[in-house]
């Protein structure tokens, strides 16, 4: 193999553009591994982790955009490099954020406010340690802001969201993933109706699991707001959680709101729910392991599930019931399944994209089974002693940091857990394997067929030696996205692969499969 780099000095792009094209570079033939990125410390160090750090990256500056690609030959590294140089200039539109557009490109967010005065939000998208800087000159120009970039400190994002609180802006973020304004996606989105129900989201994919099923169920969102993953923290104290809530709640086309979630810190859940008690709108809370009691007390409908709260806000938006196909769990499926697995197929194996959908998934199998494992677990106790190697019941999140530190999202590339499908099938104990599809604005063009070959393998390794291997499947999208979502479920059927319906019941089934009459 042959490894030759580009190293460009002072050259940005945005962290989601450069991860897009990485995932498409390594797509190439004759390509072993290509990087594609700034030159920051972290991304210096995943290329030494695989033994590409080469003087001229480790020299490079944090503004400097270096090109590493490991290919077959000389001649296929050197079009490679071509090929990349292309796409940097805006030669192929597949290219997410990088060409194809007749837009006009600005190098600074002081240029494109001079040229666009009438723009109201920005969205960054840069390396950590530049974010703070970036978001801080947005909202000094009144910009709300959606913050993609992670890795910035809980004393920065609690500075900006307090910036923003006092002049009367949004501050989604930072590592807010998703979010709907206007009808316009931002980020990792979905295409939903038009309707009367907002939402305000501390999750990505659980704000995408709502509005998909609000979408399905024929109710419609005015805006999707996101949080960051952190705003519920007790350090964050939910500062982004309540502005939301007070800007839905003073938008006249929300008629219904909706509070979706991770477990919230004790402390910052009773500061929302005060808010949620002041609120003259109807607001279903959806707290993933949250207590019903307090919700109740603040006059507002506690859903334990997403697909609960996702029907109960299209029923309080007035949508006839009676039209409304619920999508009920398929009790006689599970008995089926069941019957196919050998006694000691007694284990499920969650390989997830979406955090919040591999930790619905786990709390429902925690309702039956004590031995549930992740490496997002909150207790000590559940948490993967390595992640790379799978406990009884294991759940990963394969977006999580541990897995995502210098590579780009597994919504955007899925071979980690390519990867990880095929070590679990070797494993005798496993029944089902639960994966999760995230189509729309934002993830890979067919994240169905990229995983097909595996699914294949994965189901032939089992049968070898004698077993039946589950492979359960849930595509999280609308009959409105691209690609397009029916195919997607086909192309997963045809090899096998049982579909659920939604997030709630993917974990409802997962636990059914492998129960054994405990």
């Amino acid at each position: 193999m042959v490894v030759k780099l580009i190293v460009k000095k002072n050259t940005y792009f945005d962290s989601v553009s450069l991860m897009a094209l990485s995932t498409k570079v390594n797509e190439m033939p004759g390509v072993e591994q290509a990087f594609v990125a700034m030159a920051t410390d972290m991304n210096k160090g995943v290329l030494d982790n695989v033994g590409l750090l080469l003087p001229e990256v480790k020299s490079a500056n944090s503004g400097d955009l270096f090109i590493v690609v490991k290919a077959e030959s000389d001649e296929m590294c050197e079009h490679t490099l071509a090929e990349v140089e292309v796409l940097l200039k805006g030669g192929d539109k597949a290219a997410v954020g990088l060409g194809g557009s007749q837009e006009p490109k600005y190098t600074t967010l002081k240029s494109a406010l001079k040229q666009q005065p009438d723009a109201n939000l920005a969205i960054i998208s840069v390396p950590g340690e530049f974010a703070k800087r970036e978001a801080m000159t947005a909202l000094n120009n009144d910009l709300h802001v959606l913050m993609f970039s992670d890795n910035v400190s809980v004393e920065d994002e609690v500075a900006l969201k307090t910036l923003a609180h006092e002049k009367g802006l949004l501050m989604m973020g930072p590592d807010c993933g998703t979010a709907i304004i206007n009808q316009v996606g931002l980020c990792f989105a979905n295409k939903v109706r038009a309707g009367n129900i907002g939402i305000v989201g501390a999750s990505g994919t659980g704000s995408q699991e709502v509005a998909a099923r609000i979408h399905d169920f024929g109710g419609g969102i005015t805006q999707l707001l996101g949080t960051g993953g952190r705003d519920l923290s007790e350090a964050v104290g939910g500062i982004m959680m309540l502005d939301g809530l007070r800007a839905l709640e003073a938008d006249p086309s929300t008629e219904v709101v909706l509070i979706v979630s991770k477990p919230a810190a004790k402390s910052v859940e009773v500061k929302v729910l005060e808010q949620v008690k002041r609120m003259s709108k109807p607001v279903v809370v959806c707290l993933l392991g949250g207590e019903e009691a307090p919700v109740r007390d603040a006059g507002a409908h506690f859903a334990k599930t997403t697909k609960e709260a996702a029907l109960q806000a299209v029923l309080l938006a007035g949508v006839n019931e009676d039209s409304i196909n619920k999508r009920a769990l398929n009790l006689p499926l599970i008995e089926e399944i069941k019957a196919k697995l050998t006694p000691e197929q007694k284990y499920i194996r969650g390989l997830f994209c979406g955090g919040t959908l591999c930790e619905e998934a786990m709390m429902l199998a925690r309702a039956c089974y004590a031995d549930v494992y992740s490496n997002i677990a909150k207790q000590p106790e559940h948490r993967l002693a390595d992640i790379n190697v799978s406990q009884a019941h294991t759940f990963i999140d394969f977006g999580d940091d541990d897995f995502t530190n210098g590579r780009p999202h597994p919504m955007i590339d899925p071979s980690s857990r390519i990867e990880r499908l095929l070590q679990e099938a070797e494993d005798p104990e496993v029944g089902v394997i639960v994966m999760d599809f995230v189509i729309g604005y934002g993830s890979h063009e067919d994240p169905v067929g990229v995983t097909l070959p595996a699914i294949i393998e994965a189901k032939e390794k089992a049968a070898a030696r004698g077993q039946h291997l589950e492979i359960l499947g849930y595509v999280l999208g609308t009959d409105l996205d691209t690609p397009d979502m029916n195919e997607q479920v086909e192309k997963l059927a045809q090899a096998g692969v049982t579909i659920s319906s939604s997030s709630q019941n993917t974990g409802l089934l997962a636990r059914g499969f492998v129960s054994k009459g405990e």
